[in-house]
């Protein structure tokens, strides 16, 4: 394949990944946006391997279908509740490519500084022969990409395993806060920042194994100080990393296609992360941080007590209402119990009931999370509306069932300055005039908030497994 065919290829696979991402911002286009980035990323991977200078494909085909194979099966095998790890752990393999790639880039630069001094340069094949026609400055250039490569990958890496600690239960979803921490993290990036000076100026690749060292410990103490509330956005903040060192990547390589791609990723992660902040009141660069100067006073004292229903009064509400509004959450996906909240919803509409849902930009431990488990479950696109859209509507609406939230409908956020969650927008539930809130437990959510909802006079808790409570509705109803 000629390099003109390549590049051409490249401009279609860009086109395609662009597409799937615009696609990807509307529920209906969704699916269509998926395969769009599926026939970008064969093409890309398809003009690569065929593509001038490339050898070694008795290697690089079989490798390419293990690695098919084994995530097909990864893929098939994981649930719903356990996709924002999934995530986690491939932003984690980014990262290492991006070191590995580094270090091969310096050893292969150390072989054409080999063959200029043996007078062998003709003798270099691949990317070798690539660098032998690079001036100084092109080389010195590379260097600067390659530390960014490694740095930006090892930070990944680390900090990528560590969210997907978080997410699965292996490791403590508590914020890990050492002592200075802020001034052990500055240290080390100083450090990283000499180390490259001394790389740049060639001083071996012995820095770069440092740097990339250093880097990793920095992304696991950071990720490490950033507590469960907070991991939708380190997730979406670990992808956005995953891409700018994919673009690094790119830029050593000399490889476009890496470059725009790496770009759209990095760009698309930060924005979202960005999005997500905003979505719960946070600062960007606090949460990165591990709440850079974030103090909140004592919480306020609430009053009263939880008050449980049987599934019967459930029903009868139900039967007496006109107006409902789910808000599911990700209690709902650790139940699988969207199947039954949509054949809940079909039984209500069917009875002439105006039923919606509302979500909130984080519900879930991942952006989207309850938007695709809703859509698996044939919910109708049109129905399922965003915070923002139905928050008003919530004085006039009978019943507001909640589905194994927490913080996304905690009152503490408007009514207590104290609260960690203060400032957040969320889904104002209580104004409905009735509220049942369907819980395995009385305890605190993921964050370990506390939440006054649960003690309001029209609030009553629905407690058990979220699938079983619902088919026993069923059934009343």
């Amino acid at each position: 394949m000629s390099q003109g065919l390549v590049g051409a290829a490249y401009i279609v696979a860009a086109i395609l990944f662009i597409l799937s991402l615009g696609g990807l911002s509307n529920q209906e286009s969704a699916k269509r946006a998926v395969w769009y980035g599926i026939s970008g990323m064969a093409l890309a991977i398809v003009a690569t391997i065929f593509g001038p200078g490339v050898s070694g494909h008795w290697l690089i085909l079989p490798m390419i279908g293990i690695g098919a194979v084994a995530g097909g099966v990864l893929a098939g095998r994981v649930q719903m509740t356990q996709m924002p790890e999934l995530v986690a752990a491939l932003h984690s393999f980014v990262g290492l490519a991006a070191v590995f790639i580094g270090f091969n880039a310096d050893i292969e630069a150390s072989r054409v500084a080999a063959a200029h001094a043996s007078g062998a340069v003709e003798a270099l094949s691949g990317f070798a022969a690539t660098l032998a026609h690079k001036t100084p400055v092109e080389l010195t250039i590379m260097r600067v990409e390659v530390f960014l490569g490694v740095f930006i990958g090892a930070l990944t890496f680390t900090g990528s395993v560590v969210a997907y600690g978080k997410l699965s239960g292996r490791l403590n979803s508590k914020a890990l806060v050492l002592p200075n921490r802020h001034a052990i993290n500055l240290a080390g990036l100083a450090l990283a920042l000499l180390l490259g000076l001394l790389y740049f100026n060639g001083a071996g690749i012995w820095t770069l194994i440092l740097v990339a060292i250093l880097a990793g410990a920095l992304g696991w103490h950071l990720i490490m100080a950033i507590g469960g509330a907070d991991m939708p956005v380190v997730v979406s903040m670990l992808n956005s990393y995953s891409g700018w060192a994919a673009a690094a990547i790119g830029f050593t390589l000399s490889n476009d296609l890496l470059i725009v791609t790496g770009a759209l990723v990095g760009s698309s992660g930060a924005i979202l992360s960005y999005i997500m902040c905003r979505a719960m009141n946070r600062n960007f660069v606090s949460v990165i941080l591990g709440g850079w100067g974030g103090t909140t006073g004592p919480a306020q004292e609430i009053t009263g007590e939880q008050v449980a229903i049987s599934v019967d009064g459930v029903a009868q509400a139900l039967d007496e209402a006109d107006s409902i509004i789910i808000v599911p959450g990700y209690g709902m996906a650790v139940a699988q119990a969207q199947g039954s909240i949509s054949e809940l919803t079909r039984r209500l509409r069917a009875k002439g009931k105006n039923v919606r849902f509302a979500i909130h930009p984080v519900a879930g431990r991942l952006p989207g999370h309850m938007n695709v488990l809703l859509a698996e479950a044939k919910v109708p696109y049109d129905i399922v509306l965003e915070m923002d859209e139905i928050n008003e509507d919530f004085p006039s609406t009978d019943v507001a069932i909640v589905v194994g939230s927490n913080d996304i409908v905690n009152p503490a956020a408007e009514e207590d300055p104290n609260s960690p969650i203060a400032g957040m927008p969320v889904i104002e539930v209580w104004k409905a005039k009735q509220v049942f809130v369907s819980k395995r437990g009385q305890g605190t959510g993921y964050s370990g908030i506390e939440n006054p909802l649960f003690y309001k006079e029209n609030t009553r808790m629905l407690y058990g497994d979220a699938k079983a409570s619902i088919d026993e509705l069923l059934k009343q109803l």
